[in-house]
């Protein structure tokens, strides 16, 4: 009997992403891409899955869940595990900002988001992961 083969989790990732074929798509693999590059040994996962969902949520992780990145009709959300505990200097979190430990970042199609601004705030959630 042959194996069955999964796909990874960057594979499908990869398969959420072409799925949304507009502007949603393009911002999400654009924020992919700035948090690898932050931290190049991030891990991708996909959790959550259920019913209305089946596709799951992409997580990225170091030493713990760094964000997810959520997709909505009119957004792309990047909901921050650890947010409340994070330096935000750059003000880059607009949702979810009476949340006791998370916090959010909310992009529509006319949204701009620095990426020096918001690869540091990966880096910090990396480090807060690590104690720091």
């Amino acid at each position: 009997m042959p194996a069955t083969t999964f796909p990874t989790p960057s594979a499908e990732i990869d398969a959420h992403i072409a799925a949304l074929a507009d502007w949603r798509g393009d911002l999400l693999a654009r924020l992919r891409r700035w948090i690898h590059d932050a931290l190049p040994d991030v891990v991708e996962d996909v959790k959550w899955r259920k019913p209305s969902n089946p596709g799951g949520v992409p997580v990225w992780s170091h030493g713990g869940i760094l964000c997810t990145g959520e997709v909505y009709k009119d957004k792309v959300k990047l909901t921050f595990a650890r947010g409340a505990a994070l330096p935000d200097p750059a003000g880059l979190f607009n949702a979810s900002l009476d949340a006791g430990t998370r916090r959010a970042i909310d992009l529509r199609a006319d949204s701009r988001l620095d990426a020096a601004a918001f690869q540091t705030l990966i880096r910090a959630a990396a480090a807060a992961n690590r104690g720091g």
